[in-house]
């Protein structure tokens, strides 16, 4: 698909994220047509046939249509999982939602169009381990990590850093404790905490704490860069800045170019177009890669320092650049 034609949104129906890019797409009159999983089948019908060597057909929702042989990107922005009757049995529902994945998903999936990011090579890239390694071997530094169920390792682990250890989720672990929302961010752990053998229940990630003077969103589209310091002035927010959006100052920074070019070559190993870049900086500059989200959002860092990443999104999407 050339630089004409729609820009298809999978998200889920509240997300700002994905607000400020189809706004962005709007004032510029390119088409856009937002859809979410969620919708499929008891809100959004598909119908498509292998003509010649594509896929042609259509997605109706009750006000509009369209043209899958008009697609010229697609912005995967976390749509949420598709629903069915509430009378379908539990054991119907797992068939419905598998068939929706591989055949609803995978006609997407078959569209001769960018993805920002294509789903595949983000489910990969969500695998912490996998990041690490990469990132590694795309010349950036990396602190000290262990990955384990064993106590006995995470206790030696502990010993040869010498220093605080830090713990954290693989994933993004949200839920409701007590009738109010709660997650779990990275926090330094004691030794008792090491040893105990809920340890032993699941794999954990430690990582050597690193000395931190700030850390760093780096967000990557395309060739395009923007880099902002997050300074959060909490002690929460100083362990993991997530937990305490109220404590955080930013400022606009530039990388180091040994960085970005890291960041480049993580890029194209992981075959991603974006990504929301985490670092810490230490107080001697030196920065160390903490993860990558091939899906982050950006609005917050946007909001506070001007950054045009909406800008360059929608440029993605619109076909302009790489």
């Amino acid at each position: 698909m050339g630089d004409t034609g729609t820009v298809l949104v999978l998200a889920g129906r509240f997300d700002p994220t994905a607000d400020l890019v189809i706004e962005e797409l709007n004032r510029r009159a390119v088409p856009v047509f937002r859809a979410d999983m969620a919708d499929f089948p008891l809100r959004l019908a598909l119908a498509a046939s292998l003509s010649g060597k594509g896929w042609h057909g259509t997605l109706d929702t009750d006000r509009r249509t369209l043209d899958l042989a008009a697609v010229r990107s697609v912005y995967y922005r976390r749509p949420t999982r598709p629903r069915f009757p509430d009378a379908m049995s539990p054991e119907a529902r797992r068939v419905a939602e598998r068939e929706a994945r591989l055949g609803f998903g995978g006609l997407l999936s078959a569209l001769p169009c960018r993805w920002l990011p294509p789903p595949g090579k983000a489910a990969d890239a969500e695998y912490k381990p996998l990041q690490l390694h990469v990132a590694a071997e795309s010349g950036l530094k990396v602190p000290r990590t262990l990955i384990t169920n064993e106590p006995h390792a995470a206790k030696r682990f502990a010993e040869s850093v010498a220093g605080p250890i830090i713990h954290k989720p693989f994933s993004h672990v949200r839920g409701i404790v007590n009738d109010r929302t709660a997650a779990v961010y990275a926090s330094v752990v004691t030794p008792d905490v090491l040893t105990n053998p809920d340890v032993a229940t699941t794999a954990h990630l430690f990582q050597a704490w690193v000395p931190k003077e700030y850390e760093v969103r780096l967000t990557a589209v395309g060739q395009e860069m923007f880099a902002a310091e997050i300074h959060a002035d909490s002690e929460n927010g100083h362990i993991d800045w997530r937990s305490d959006y109220g404590s955080h100052r930013y400022a606009v920074c530039e990388p180091p170019d040994s960085v970005r070019n890291g960041v480049l070559r993580m890029l194209r190993r992981l075959e991603l177009p974006y990504g929301a870049f985490d670092f810490v900086v230490t107080p001697e500059g030196d920065w160390y890669f903490l993860e990558v989200n091939p899906s982050g959002q950006f609005g917050f860092v946007e909001q506070a320092t001007g950054l045009p990443i909406t800008a360059a999104i929608a440029d993605y999407l619109e076909g302009r650049g790489l």
